[in-house]
């Protein structure tokens, strides 16, 4: 192992300059945290490093080869002690949900602590002789996505424990737009810990910034806070992620709909886990045959072991070739609701920490259409961008 890291040291810095490029020709012009070395390689220098990533903190070269950040720190005299994962683990392959544990990553010798399952903020016996913690993960901007709940939990061991944290910050792929309820305080939960939209507009970076600003933090504590900044980039500026952040997230299409469809977690509809189509397709054995005549049958697959509706004929409908959202979208969620067999077993306990209200479950099963619903959000929403001005690092 030690040889081939030595290998690793001397080629690496030759690849790095010359084979470092963004993951498609629209977009050659990004350039992302991690690949800025030169800004945060030296404040990590002569320090004990912790580092907070999964499968999605990685160089892509023009090759198309992955460098792992852990790698990259290694290969150039960082000290790193160990690697914090989150949900889905660092190699990103357990189901939604699923406890991951701690473990020792395989390439590098080095301890992995999980921060999912009973153990989501880092203790300050697990921070013992760290200085900064790095964190470098690729979210999707949706507020139930539990990697900006990580973030709030690194933050906060951070600040309570004086470390120094930097961010590499990464494009949100779905960064263009703003939209949904403001999540209420008494739904707070792992899949929402923060008054923001569910589709929140931010970068992980800007995210960062806010829940310190805004004093989020138990008791209002701030962390020494250092976010590498993208460049060339602004928030309509398209971003193809050339990983998928989760195992049920498996391209654009799927990313693009996920802040809409993943209402359908909270309810009796399978969202496409146990399919290759995840969060491209809903479905029900309770949706009407008649209204709904796509139908498919989930299986346990790779990060859905026991999906929804496992091994029975779901009736509902295909997203594939839907135009890309730019605002969050009801129309599925109310047709399915308005159309199923018994609307009394419908909804879940899981909805209202989904939609962080209970206002919208209470809409729907009104028969308010989704533009009365979206306009009782919008004075929330116009309240909330005045909020987040000072945290924005990219122009709109």
């Amino acid at each position: 192992m030690k040889a081939f890291y030595l290998w690793f040291k001397n080629t690496f810095l030759f690849f790095l300059l010359a084979c470092i490029s963004c993951n498609s020709t629209s977009q050659v012009s990004i350039q992302l945290g991690i690949e800025q070395t030169q800004a945060y390689v030296p404040l990590l220098k002569n320090k004990k490093v912790a580092v907070v990533g999964n499968q999605t903190s990685v160089i892509q070269n023009k090759k198309g080869e992955f460098i792992h950040l852990v790698d990259t720190l290694l290969a150039l005299d960082v000290s790193v002690t160990q690697v914090f994962s989150p949900e889905h683990g660092f190699r990103g392959k357990a189901d939604a949900g699923e406890k991951i544990k701690d473990g020792v990553d395989d390439a590098t010798g080095l301890p992995i602590i999980s921060l999912y399952g009973n153990n989501k903020k880092p203790s300050a016996q697990q921070l013992k002789g760290v200085e900064v913690v790095v964190f470098d993960i690729q979210d999707v901007g949706a507020r139930f996505y539990t990697y900006i709940s990580t973030l709030h939990y690194v933050m906060e061991a951070c600040a309570e424990n004086n470390i120094d944290l930097v961010i590499l910050d990464r494009p949100n792929p779905n960064g263009n737009y703003i939209d949904g309820p403001i999540l209420e305080p008494e739904f707070t939960s792992f899949v929402g810990m923060h008054p923001v939209p569910i589709v929140h507009g931010l970068s992980i970076g800007e995210y960062a910034k806010m829940i310190n600003g805004e004093g989020f933090l138990q008791n209002k504590i701030k962390v020494n806070l250092k976010v590498i900044e993208l460049k060339n980039y602004t928030k309509q500026k398209s971003y193809n992620l050339p990983i998928k952040p989760s195992p049920n997230l498996p391209n654009a299409k799927a990313i693009n709909l996920y802040p809409s469809l993943c209402f359908f977690e909270g309810t009796n509809v399978n969202a496409g886990r146990g399919t290759d189509l995840q969060f491209q397709v809903f479905g029900s054995p309770f949706l009407d045959a008649g209204v709904f005549p796509y139908a498919y049958t989930p299986t346990p697959n790779e990060g859905a072991k026991s999906p929804k509706h496992v091994n029975e004929l779901c009736y509902g409908e295909n997203l594939q070739d839907t135009k890309n959202l730019d605002q969050l979208e009801l129309k599925w969620l109310i047709k399915a609701y308005q159309n199923t067999a018994n609307k009394e077993t419908f909804f879940n306990s899981f909805f209202n920490k989904l939609a962080g209200n209970a206002t919208l479950q209470e809409a729907i099963k009104a028969g308010k259409s989704a533009e009365e619903i979206r306009a009782s959000w919008q004075d929330d929403l116009d309240a909330y961008r005045k909020r987040i001005e000072q945290y924005l690092l990219y122009e709109w």
